[in-house]
């Protein structure tokens, strides 16, 4: 090889590298800054009370502690609560049973307005099992059976009871936020809401 062919091939290597080294620098990226959502944290009571007429038959609390954010505009995660059991139900096929989720789920969130009161958003679902509950039926009419055994039957059937609330609330203030009848039994259910700044 001559000389003069040495520099030559030296410098069309070099051309070579140069844009394979280039196209591995990564293009810089304008950074954001992270915006820290401010919380102040709550705990939040819901109280379910069951009635029978007059007599208060059922009463059950839930606590959860809550990062509300301190600006409606910022909408914080969700805080869920699940508790409940996995009640055997009898399908009357090969397999025998089935199982049903039931007991009560909680949704809740929570942002100060600025004015003293707080938004809070629940999503509650409660269910509960009842046995030998006497159903209201229609009697068929191409059937025969007496009148006394046609308009209602017993079993054990699943109650529940759904509700979406959007509530402004003032820190240690108590609201009964929904008050519902069942239609099977009569019952009512109340449900209250109250809720407090974590010192």
């Amino acid at each position: 090889m001559k000389p003069s062919a040495i520099p030559m091939l030296s410098l069309l290597l070099l051309g070579l590298v140069v844009p394979v080294g280039w196209a591995q620098d990564k293009p810089k990226t304008e950074e954001r800054p992270s915006v820290a959502v401010q919380t102040t944290p709550v705990k939040v009571l819901i109280l379910f009370t069951e009635y029978e007429g007059d007599k208060k038959v059922k009463s059950l609390p839930y606590t959860l502690y809550i990062n509300a954010a301190d600006s409606p505009e910022l909408k914080p995660g969700w805080t869920r609560l699940r508790i409940g059991d996995r009640v055997p139900v009898y399908t009357g096929n090969n397999s025998g049973f089935t199982y049903l989720d039931v007991g009560t789920n909680i949704d809740a969130r929570a942002a100060y307005t600025g004015d003293g009161r707080f938004l809070l958003n629940l999503n509650l679902d409660r269910s509960s099992v009842e046995g030998n509950v006497l159903v209201p039926m229609q009697k068929p009419p191409e059937t025969n059976v007496q009148e006394t055994q046609s308009g209602s039957f017993r079993e054990p059937i699943v109650r529940q009871f759904k509700s979406e609330l959007d509530l402004k609330i003032r820190e240690g203030q108590t609201v009964e936020s929904t008050m519902a009848t069942d239609p099977v039994s009569g019952k009512v259910l109340k449900v209250e809401v109250s809720i407090s700044v974590v010192k």
